[in-house]
């Protein structure tokens, strides 16, 4: 038996042990404290529906965006709810193809953290068209009107890479779930959650056919879900690197992309699954040791990201322009200052506690980084988008960004659409991978023998 499923598999468990543990936290009663979180999601996520009808129906002028900052508040969600997804994918496709049995008990809940992320994300691009109701008009569908998209647009490359990265998503999730599904199908009382879970679970028999028809499909879709890591956030930061804008043109903006979205969606991993284990008793699936890779893994990322801070300010210097040089004055010393010192102080201060054992180690300070973590990824974006907007080529041009009370709605909001999903899918599906972690015991036993 390898060294990861001895450490990550408790001593003493058996199939049934597993089964039920899991099984009895959606077939069994529900605690009080889902309720009143589902509540208050919920809340927020009416929020969100007004904040949204209130578009459609009177249009971005509702928004702060304006002349010369035309990319606000949406602009800086959408970037940042795309870089949430990231780590699902990361944890589910990666690792498993790198054979790293630590995922076991965290991939299902990321890879819905990835679904319900992208779906905010998408939310806020399709608002920003200004005439939301022909978004269809960015496919390339036959028309009589002989209307096709821009293929050199960045945002029309958006398209087919968030759909794409979103299909292949729910499809490699939606697999690993039908061994689960059957399992509560057969465990269930209620005769319509087995009607439902036997639907749901496509007459899945735990045959060795079935077997071996779900690993082949389960390694194919991660091995498609891999490149997407890289390339949907790439494709996002086409959406700055290819202008001509002092700030955006530049060729690091890929990589940086990359690792800030994969170090976001860590510090959310954290984020949910410390309140998931410890509403549902989960503490011998989720350990300490899971919370302290994830938060090695969120310190290398962050590195990364910290190097492209850097790296960002020589270029400015190094190259001569100055349009560059003033950009990266304006940021630090500009009017919108406060919000770069402010990234600095988190995420190239605050992260490098997360060198130390003894606060990786520690639950509660591993939330608290993890929601701080995420504010300043979100402060990120908030300088790299409004902040380099508000100075242009000309002084005569030159204004600033004001968010309105809709824009706060619907970035509040969003964290009810959200968490709504969440709440949901803990409540009704397995939160934590039945069949892999039975794949552990498996292991132990064979190693028994």
């Amino acid at each position: 038996m390898s060294e990861d499923a001895k450490r990550f598999l408790a001593p003493g468990w058996d199939f049934g042990t597993v089964t039920d543990k899991i099984s009895s936290i959606i077939l069994g009663p529900t605690p009080l404290s889902w309720f009143v979180g589902f509540g208050a999601a919920f809340a927020a996520l009416l929020l969100f529906i007004f904040a949204v009808s209130a578009t459609f129906l009177r249009g971005i002028g509702l928004w702060g965006v304006g002349i010369p900052v035309a990319w606000g508040f949406a602009i800086v969600n959408f970037v940042w709810w795309i870089g949430i997804g990231h780590a699902g994918t990361l944890i589910s496709a990666i690792l498993l193809l790198l054979h790293q049995k630590w995922r076991t008990s965290i991939n299902r809940f990321a890879e819905a953290m990835t679904l319900f992320a992208v779906a905010c994300a998408g939310t806020f691009p399709l608002l920003h068209l200004g005439r939301p109701q022909f978004f269809y008009w960015l496919f390339p569908y036959p028309d009589t009107m002989g209307l096709w998209p821009q293929f050199r647009s960045p945002l029309v490359w958006d398209v087919f890479a968030v759909s794409t990265y979103f299909t292949v998503s729910l499809l490699f999730w939606y697999t690993g779930l039908i061994p689960d599904l059957a399992t509560l199908r057969d465990t269930a009382k209620s005769k319509l959650a087995r009607v439902v879970y036997g639907v749901m679970a496509f007459g899945w028999r735990g045959s060795a056919r079935h077997w071996r028809r779900f690993e082949t499909a389960y390694l194919l879709l991660a091995g498609l879900a891999t490149p997407l890591v890289v390339s949907v956030h790439s494709v996002v930061s086409f959406d700055f690197s290819v202008a001509i804008l002092p700030g955006w043109h530049s060729p690091i903006f890929p990589p940086y992309f990359v690792a800030g979205a994969i170090y976001s969606g860590f510090c959310m991993v954290l984020t949910l699954a410390i309140p998931l284990r410890s509403l549902y008793g989960l503490h011998d699936f989720i350990t300490d040791d899971h919370l302290e890779l994830c938060a090695k893994l969120m310190l290398a990322t962050g590195l990364i990201v910290d190097y492209g801070y850097v790296m960002e300010f020589f270029m400015a210097y190094y190259s001569g322009d100055i349009y560059e040089k003033f950009l990266a004055y304006n940021r630090a010393m500009g009017p919108c200052g406060w919000s770069f010192w402010l990234l600095f102080a988190l995420n190239m201060v605050l992260l490098q506690a997360l060198w130390s054992r003894r606060v990786r180690r520690s639950v509660p300070t591993l939330f608290v980084l993890s929601l701080l973590l995420n504010f300043a990824m979100w402060i990120e974006r908030y300088v790299i988008v409004v902040v380099s907007l508000t100075r242009d080529f000309l002084p005569s041009s030159w204004g600033y960004y004001g968010a309105t009370r809709f824009d706060w709605s619907l970035l509040l909001g969003s964290f009810g659409l959200f968490l709504t999903c969440f709440f949901l899918f803990v409540r009704f599906l397995p939160a934590i991978s039945m069949s892999e972690m039975r794949g552990l015991i498996d292991e132990r036993q064979e190693a028994g023998k």
